[in-house]
Order: C-alpha cells, then structure tokens, then sequence
C-alpha cells in the first residue's frame, strides 16, 4: 500500500472546454496533500483524473499522463475499474448506499471483488471499521441501514468502505464541508492516522484545515473567467503558509482573494 504518483503535464476537458491545463506534479507515498484555492480553479476536476473518474462524464477527456509507481494509469490495457479500486475516493458527502446495512457497505466492494467467504468478509469488515475509528460506535448494529448514522459516522463508513478493498491512495474531495466541527475533527485526525498506510490527497476550502492535516500543499488558480486551472505552486505546506513563491498563493491564503 501507499505508491507514488507522478503526473506530467496533465490537461482535462469537458466536450471542448479545458478545464485544467499543464498539471504537473510528484505526490509522495504516506503523506497527505491538500489542494487548495478558488471555486472554478479545477481542484475537484483534477482530483478525479488521478482515478479515472473524470472520463466517466460523457465527454470528458483527459490529455497527458498519471503514473502510480510507474504503471501508467492511462495507458493501453488499463482497466479503469482496477484503478478505481487501486485508488479509492471519498466524496463531498457521505453516499453510503441507502439499502443497505452498515456491514454490507463496508463488504460491498470485497463482494465485487469475488470474497465469498464469511469469516473473512467478517474480518475485513471489522479492521476496516476500527481503521475508520467507527467500530466501538456500531459494532452492535451492523446489520442496521447504514444512512441511519449520523453524517460524520456516514463519512467514516465511507472511509471504511474505502479502504475495505486495501487500495494504494485515497482522494478526499472536501471531505468535512458536510459535516458540523466534532465530526470534522474526527475525520481530520482519522486522516492523520490513516496517511502511515496510504496516500492520501484532499481538496478543501478550508486553510486552517489544510494547515493542520496536511504535509504538502497545492495551490490551484485560474487567470480570469472561463479560462482553465493550473497549478501555481506546491511545497510543503509550513512553507506555503508561511512564505509562498508566488504573490498569488500569498494573496489567496491571507483572504485577498478566494
């Protein structure tokens, strides 16, 4: 678990608008990346090009390349559904799958993976669930509907669901932005936790949040309506707060802009 990503000069499009143009960047095996900056810059765009979920919009397209440990995860014979389990995602809100029961979201994945077996379903299911920090919480009630849990445990069962199948990263697209502050804590220090077994990367709004989970930092901004994303800097993040390259990166996290 926990591989590398290189990406060279990545564009994505929708139909024929460019949405992000000439990304670039290394993200790093067991730490945590944040992006942030500004609504419409292509943080989220670029977050689904890292597990090919962005072509699933019809139209969309991606231009460049993505590498995970040197396996080109847009080259010939890749299957996108391998890669998707490879690289996992946690969305904006919590989307456990409404007919079904806690223990069944965290197995949904191993079932589609082949896993038959009880008892090893029963113990995925519970490593996932205490990785996700949830067990003590529902370990009475698994076979009670999943969307009967609060918000921030739905964002952990997410996670658990996430990582039942053991992939090598995890995105995070604005993974708090649903929930009220203590569940955002828990899922900040469930992130902390988490990044000594995987990659991990999150789009946030949030600078403070940025600030406190993350190693390295990526500022995105566009150069004026309808033009595509790009990324300005990344660096590590005590060094982006504290003393960014760029005026813009400056400008957006001092609240200039944004």
């Amino acid at each position: 678990m926990a591989k590398r990503i290189d990406v060279a000069d990545l564009n994505a499009y929708y139909g024929p608008t460019r949405a992000i143009e000439g990304i670039s960047m290394t993200i790093e095996p067991r730490t945590v990346t944040a992006f942030i900056g500004p609504s419409g810059c292509g943080k989220s765009t670029f977050l689904r090009t890292l597990n090919r979920m962005h072509e699933v919009i019809p139209g969309a397209r991606v231009e460049g390349k993505v590498t995970l440990d040197d396996v080109d995860l847009y080259g010939a014979g890749v299957d996108p559904v391998a890669v998707r389990r490879s690289i996992g995602m946690v969305f904006q809100r919590p989307n456990p799958f409404p007919t079904m029961s806690i223990y069944e979201n965290v197995a949904a994945g191993l079932r589609l993976a082949g896993v038959k077996k009880k008892s090893e379903l029963d113990d995925v299911v519970e490593s996932s669930l205490k990785g996700a920090n949830l067990w003590k919480e529902v370990e009475n009630r698994l076979k009670k509907p999943g969307s009967g849990l609060s918000g921030g445990q739905q964002q952990r069962l997410c996670i658990a669901r996430a990582i039942a199948v053991s992939p090598d990263v995890l995105l995070m697209d604005e993974p708090c932005s649903a929930l009220d502050p203590i569940s955002t804590t828990a899922i900040e220090d469930l992130i902390s936790q988490l990044k000594s077994e995987y990659t991990i990367v999150i789009v946030t709004h949030n600078m403070q949040q940025a600030a406190r989970v993350s190693d390295r930092t990526a500022f995105f901004n566009i150069s004026g309506t309808g033009t595509p994303g790009r990324l300005i800097e990344i660096d590590d993040t005590s060094r982006i707060f504290a003393n960014p390259t760029e005026k813009a990166t400056e400008d957006y996290i001092t609240g200039r802009f944004g």
